[in-house]
């Protein structure tokens, strides 16, 4: 029997009232969940008015929380750049033992829970850990310090930038770079013009993903900080500090402030979703 195509259904094409119910529920979900939390945020932060909440988001311990979560950020998110491509290239491109117990440490993180792996450095570098006796005779302090939250942003940010280049390398496959060594290339020029302009943009994308997680990380900071104002309080750390002390304005203006960062994270993120076409289509030409 012969199929009318023309009178094929397609798979998107619901009735009308089936896209309104669909879109609708989305939105409403939307709203409850994402859109009307950060309203509040902004909206406790400017409860008295916006001068109040800039000279709490400008007090000096807020500004020590903005410094430090910043510099965490600086430091963790180019080590777990460097890590990701590293293990992506290792894992897409070369054949080896232990490569599935490689790809399951990678995901670690994931599972475990952040607070566990803060108390996994308190046991390793903390005074009475492992090696708490060694660091207190030489004087160096990773615990209750800035080291100790460098760590800890690393252990739970690190899969975000491999998760994103794995599959993506292993899509591309071998060919460019079996092409380019059957050439002369050398492994290190086929690397920097072959391998990484293919990669860029989920490098990238992978990039402001880690970074959003290690601005907002709090559990596994939280374990090991020590909770120092103006020296070990992130700003998530220094939000939960004000909020407990009955400081609403002064935690929801910081709070507000994280939020923005996380905001303009996301906008680059967008921004690269949508020039990610044309480089692709660039790149086939």
């Amino acid at each position: 029997m012969a199929i009318d195509h023309s009178k094929a259904r397609s798979a998107t094409d619901d009735p009308l009232w089936a896209k309104i119910l669909l879109v609708g529920t989305m939105l409403a979900f939307l709203a409850l969940v994402l859109i009307l939390p950060l309203a509040a945020v902004f909206a406790e932060a400017l409860r008295k008015g916006l001068e109040a909440a800039v000279l709490a988001a400008s007090h000096p311990d807020a500004l020590a929380a903005v410094k430090l979560t910043l510099l965490t950020a600086a430091i963790a998110v180019p080590f777990n750049a460097v890590f990701g491509l590293c293990a992506a290239w290792a894992i897409a491109k070369h054949e080896f033992r232990g490569k599935a117990l490689l790809i399951t440490l990678i995901d670690l993180p994931f599972s475990v829970s952040p607070v566990v792996a803060g108390l996994i450095y308190v046991l390793i570098f903390g005074l009475q850990g492992w090696f708490g006796e060694w660091l207190l005779d030489n004087d160096i302090k990773i615990i209750f310090a800035v080291p100790g939250i460098v760590l800890a942003t690393v252990f739970v940010t690190f899969p975000f930038v491999a998760r994103e280049l794995i599959p993506l390398m292993q899509e591309q496959g071998v060919s460019e770079e079996e092409a380019a060594v059957s050439m002369g290339a050398s492994g290190l020029y086929t690397f920097w013009r072959v391998t990484a302009p293919n990669v860029r943009w989920g490098l990238l994308y992978g990039v402001l993903l880690c970074n959003a997680r290690a601005m907002g990380e709090f559990g596994a900071v939280s374990v090991v900080s020590g909770h120092i104002r103006g020296l070990t309080n992130t700003m998530p750390l220094h939000v939960e500090i004000l909020y407990n002390e009955y400081d609403f304005v002064g935690a929801f203006a910081v709070a507000a402030l994280l939020c923005l960062l996380a905001v303009v994270t996301l906008v680059l993120k967008t921004a690269l979703e949508i020039a990610q076409p044309g480089a692709r289509g660039r790149r086939g030409h």
